[in-house]
């Protein structure tokens, strides 16, 4: 039943309506930090088989694969997340831009992201064709490290939940 309020209308929500909202960021937070834990061992396996002059075996381009594969589908749930949250595209004006929160969710992390998993998916594709072994782990390294970086400098640290 609506409740008039300041010449707005509010529609009363469910009891437990809050935490479905809060069980998806949780689900999120927990899929994006699974990437992370992926990512960094992506890296780690790429900068060990670099310095320890290791040959490009197939592991290493199934952990590679496995690498951006998560960064893929975690990009992909975040553009849906986006388009559907109170605090992504539906909240872009420009009163908005003026606070540097809402600014976060709306411009600066979905680029970052984006920029970041496009650093993986070109370090990972430069890798696949390269024939020396040892530059194979350097681009590996050196392109998801940067991604990595990306995605570490906007994430939204203060909503992270577990």
């Amino acid at each position: 039943m609506p409740i008039k309020k300041h010449f707005y209308t509010y529609k009363q929500q469910p009891f437990n309506s809050h935490k479905k909202k809060r069980q998806k960021i949780c689900i999120s937070t927990a899929i994006a930090a699974l990437l992370l834990v992926i990512l960094i061992a992506s890296i780690a396996v790429a900068v060990y088989g670099w310095l320890a002059k290791k040959p490009f075996s197939k592991t290493t381009k199934t952990m590679a694969l496995l690498g951006m594969t998560a960064s893929h589908l975690q990009f992909l749930m975040g553009m849906i997340l986006y388009f559907l949250s109170p605090l992504g595209m539906s909240n872009f004006s420009g009163a908005a831009m003026k606070n540097a929160i809402t600014r976060l969710y709306i411009v600066e992390h979905p680029i970052m992201m984006i920029i970041g998993v496009a650093l993986i998916t070109i370090g990972y594709m430069k890798a696949k064709r390269l024939t020396d072994d040892n530059r194979k782990f350097k681009t590996l390294a050196l392109f998801y490290s940067l991604g990595l970086l990306f995605f570490l400098s906007r994430i939204p640290w203060a909503t992270w939940t577990l």
